[in-house]
């Protein structure tokens, strides 16, 4: 039977920006997420509908139904002098700070006399990405997973407080 609305979806990916991997979870954690509810790009969740647990799949998902197309008003010019210390190059990819204290990841796109352009569009946002899929499960939600949207396997250590159990691998507790 085809995934369903509020099922709990496990699989693998591998996605390609023409001939360049640009992610991939084989040999690592699954995704895993709650099928329906937004919790991964709408093209690729579209793409896996008719999927059944075991089923393998390349899906093309086009720009508008992944990280959408362009936005040329995310593109800011600041002064240079905020980077002190920094060797500024066309490419670079910097992390910084929301106003909600959420990591913010902006590219340059142009370094200037005294200033910096810097892109603030996800890095994949305007192109049209190849998605290799394989579904490892697909499992009907928990009374309480239905309730938080948060799957059993995604859930974070009572040991730590930030990252554990992420989608996409983990990378540690991230604790301040």
């Amino acid at each position: 039977m085809a995934i369903q609305a509020n099922q709990i979806v496990s699989l693998e990916y591998e996605v390609k920006d023409g001939d360049k991997i640009v992610d991939s979870n084989i040999g690592g954690a699954p995704l895993v997420f709650m099928f329906g509810k937004e919790q991964i790009i709408p093209g690729l969740e579209s793409g896996i509908s008719d999927m059944n647990i075991g089923d393998k799949g390349d899906i093309l998902v086009n720009a508008d139904d992944a990280y959408g197309p362009v936005n040329d008003e995310a593109f800011q010019e600041v002064p240079k002098d905020q980077f002190t210390g920094i060797d500024l190059e066309v490419g670079l990819t910097l992390y910084g700070q929301d106003e909600q204290g959420g990591t913010v990841q902006v590219n340059v796109k142009e370094v200037k006399e005294e200033t910096v352009v810097l892109d603030f569009n996800h890095p994949l946002a305007g192109k049209s990405l190849m998605f290799s899929v394989v579904i490892n499960n697909v499992r009907e939600a928990s009374a309480e997973e239905l309730v938080t949207g948060i799957p059993e396997e995604n859930k974070q250590d009572d040991e730590c407080c930030g990252t554990g159990g992420s989608t996409g691998g983990g990378t540690g507790c991230g604790c301040n």
